[in-house]
């Protein structure tokens, strides 16, 4: 298995749900760029489980040991080194889990692919336990992509069948960004809030799950960063979204609108703001032709409802060749959605370092 992303950022990622540890390694990164940790671990505590009654009561401290890379707060721009130690395993709740194959998880095709021999304690290299990394390194970007002047946030636009407001995407700005940060559930519209954490605490309640979407925003970014074709700027978001495990769709701009608009509904007519040249309306996401056009770009991602559920359901044993009935059990999240928010975050900000560095370096 080769696990790295990149031709400008080279990002590896390793380690397994309950090993001793995952951890990730960047190369290509920039020298002299300051580093936050405080910020760093602020992202990192946004995806960490066991914060409320929302997610697995799995705790894990999830602090970032930094074994090279950074010398005295600075990058070095040698590659960058962190790794994440895991604590709080109950491998003992998997040990069924050698045979049985879990309905909507990576066991049987993990079982299939490397002939019974990966390790299955937690989803193994499939958890979603692996993203932690990816927000580390995400966290990475971020700053230094703020030093650029491009800011990255996002919100939770869907749970269940809740719906929250869409973004602005003309009228997007930092503050919004901070102001999602301090919510319980980061929403535009406080309402959702209740009607969000009671679907997900019903859904609990029953031994099942629930998915949703989550609408991620990137401004300051400036016209004509990314290619067509093979590297345009969906493909490179889209192809870190599809890492991230649960996700099942991402669309740009209005998305599914598309289908059915009309020529004349979709395009977004250009028009002359001050000495810059923008558009009256983002209805494709800030990219053209694979290539951003200055204003916002706007996707969505689609998050399965987490596959780990106490209720009982059919299933095989794969060792023994018959149908079986299996009921999971152990610590799960009856909803991913909330935590992964900030992975979404995450692999924007690498997608846009990728592209950015292809220009600037």
């Amino acid at each position: 298995m080769n696990n790295t992303f990149g031709k400008n950022i080279g990002i590896s990622i390793f380690g397994e749900s309950h090993g001793a540890g995952i951890g990730v390694v960047m190369g290509g990164l920039p020298s002299g760029i300051k580093i936050d940790f405080d910020k760093i671990q602020s992202e990192m505590e946004r995806r960490a489980p066991g914060r409320d009654k929302l997610s697995t009561a799995r705790k894990e401290g999830d602090i970032p040991i930094i074994e090279s890379g950074i010398f005295e707060g600075y990058t070095t721009g040698t590659p960058l080194c962190a790794l994440i130690k895991n604590s709080d395993t109950h491998s003992k709740d998997y040990s069924k889990l050698k045979t049985h194959m879990r309905p909507g998880h990576a066991d049987y095709t993990g079982y299939i692919r490397y002939s019974g021999y990966n390790d299955y304690r937690g989803g193994g290299h499939f958890s979603g336990r692996i993203t932690a990394p990816l927000v580390f390194a995400g966290a990475v970007a971020k700053q230094i992509l703020e030093t650029r002047g491009i800011i990255i946030g996002a919100h939770i636009s869907q749970i269940a069948s809740i719906k929250d407001n869409k973004f602005d995407s003309q009228n997007l700005s930092a503050e919004l960004f901070r102001k999602l940060l301090i919510k319980q559930l980061p929403v535009i519209e406080d309402s959702k809030i209740s009607d969000m954490t009671e679907a997900i605490i019903k859904a609990k309640e029953e031994g099942d799950s629930v998915g949703g979407k989550i609408e991620c925003a990137i401004i300051g970014i400036p016209a004509g960063i990314g290619n067509p074709f093979f590297d345009s700027v969906e493909s490179i978001i889209a192809h870190l979204a599809f890492s991230v495990p649960a996700i099942k769709g991402i669309t740009f701009g209005v998305g599914s609108d598309f289908a059915s608009m009309s020529g004349s509904e979709a395009n977004d007519e250009f028009i002359i703001s001050g000495d810059k040249v923008t558009t009256k309306t983002n209805n494709n996401g800030g990219i053209l032709g694979g290539i951003t056009n200055g204003s916002p770009i706007i996707f969505e991602t689609i998050i399965k409802a987490t596959p780990s559920i106490s209720k009982e359901q059919n299933t095989v044993d794969i060792e023994n060749k018959k149908e079986v009935k299996l009921q999971i059990t152990g610590r799960h999240d009856p909803c991913i959605v909330q935590r992964a928010v900030v992975v979404i975050e995450a692999i924007a900000a690498l997608a846009i370092l990728e592209l950015n560095l292809s220009v600037t370096s």
